[in-house]
């Protein structure tokens, strides 16, 4: 089985990418466009020009994507590509609608020809699936989880491009009959997160002894689900969901932000004691526009269906994920130095050509 992965050198993409590789048989085309959340030492482990090779492509780039189409014959595609940082996409919405939207129009049209040329067994096993997020079903209140059926209501620039593309690619599925599985994931952690979201920040600027800027009250509340159980179950969608099916995969793990944040300043002090505890770095500060206030997954479908449920709990894998962060210094501290220093982003200001630009680049 030959498997396209788009978004391959990102966080989720890398993690697919070394289950895949390692728990099945598969070979994989790791696709990518290397923008600023890429990291070339995620992926230079496992290319090896034979079971899994790199194309260094946009998903927007329409000649490209259908040229590695061709080359390759792909048994079925994932597509995990996205901008998905909600504070950028407050400050620079059309690189998210660009990229989440349009690169996902290009993908299922370039799948869609592949698989109508597909005969046989072949054509009947082909599989596009889409991963995307629980941030498309918007807000919870205080109680209650998002299921399969749970109406859409994004709230935020991010969010809205990502239920716009989960639209497309059911109407792709209605209209054309192209055979999708759906996936919509809890908040993940783990190795290899780009330091600009809440965990590796925390870990990062707790360790260097700086401040550790919480939004709001910190009682914002998301499910963390571990990278490694995220890959398990994409995977596990991937060979055995039900053709044009959607499943809710979560890491039964609701905790605030700011307990999230108490649990990181704590276990670093337990693993590497300093003078003082690192809760006193916690500052508190403006809360992000629009910020939804809880998150939750209801998974039964994805345990009843395909038998999969996360195996690491949150205590486990925020350790091994601390862990990681502080034996592999030289991934983070290029990116640190050089891509993004922690600075504050989404307050709202008005997109520009320029940070187009800079972002893109």
């Amino acid at each position: 089985m030959k498997i396209i992965i788009t978004g391959a050198a990102g966080f989720i993409g890398s993690a697919v990418a070394r289950h895949l590789l390692r728990d099945t048989n598969a070979s994989i085309v790791c696709l990518d466009k290397m923008t600023y959340a890429a990291h070339p030492d995620t992926l230079a482990p496992i290319i090896d020009g034979a079971r899994a090779v790199f194309e260094p492509v946009d998903i927007c780039d329409r000649a490209e994507v259908e040229r590695v189409f061709r080359e390759h014959r792909p048994d079925a595609v994932m597509h995990l590509a996205a901008e998905s940082h909600v504070d950028r996409s407050i400050e620079i919405p059309g690189v998210f609608i660009e990229t989440n939207v349009v690169g996902t129009y290009v993908l299922l049209e370039a799948a869609r020809r592949h698989w109508s040329d597909l005969t046989g067994e072949r054509r009947d096993g082909f599989r596009f699936h889409h991963v995307s997020t629980d941030e498309v079903y918007g807000s919870l209140g205080p109680t209650g989880k998002f299921t399969e059926e749970t109406p859409y209501a994004p709230s935020s620039p991010y969010s809205a491009s990502k239920a716009s593309a989960d639209h497309i690619v059911q109407a792709w599925h209605h209209t054309h009959g192209l055979p999708v599985v759906m996936s919509n994931c809890s908040n993940n952690y783990g190795p290899y997160q780009f330091p600009e979201k809440l965990i590796p920040l925390m870990i990062l600027n707790a360790l260097e002894g700086k401040p550790l800027p919480v939004y709001g009250a910190g009682a914002n509340v998301r499910d963390w689900l571990y990278v490694e159980d995220h890959a398990a179950a994409l995977v596990r969608i991937l060979t055995a969901g039900r053709v044009g099916q959607k499943y809710n995969v979560g890491g039964d793990a609701e905790r605030s932000n700011l307990d999230v944040v108490h649990a990181i300043c704590d276990t670093l002090d337990a693993m590497l004691p300093r003078e003082r505890p690192r809760r006193d770095l916690i500052t508190h500060v403006a809360d992000r526009p629009g910020h939804d206030l809880r998150y939750a997954i209801d998974a039964t479908k994805i345990r009843r269906e395909l038998g999969w449920e996360p195996s690491v709990t949150f205590e486990a894998g925020l350790r091994r994920t601390i862990e990681w962060y502080l034996d592999n210094r030289s991934w983070w501290q290029p990116l640190r130095s050089a891509v993004y220093g922690g600075q504050r982003l989404g307050l709202g200001a008005l997109e520009t050509t320029r940070t187009l630009e800079v972002v893109a680049s």
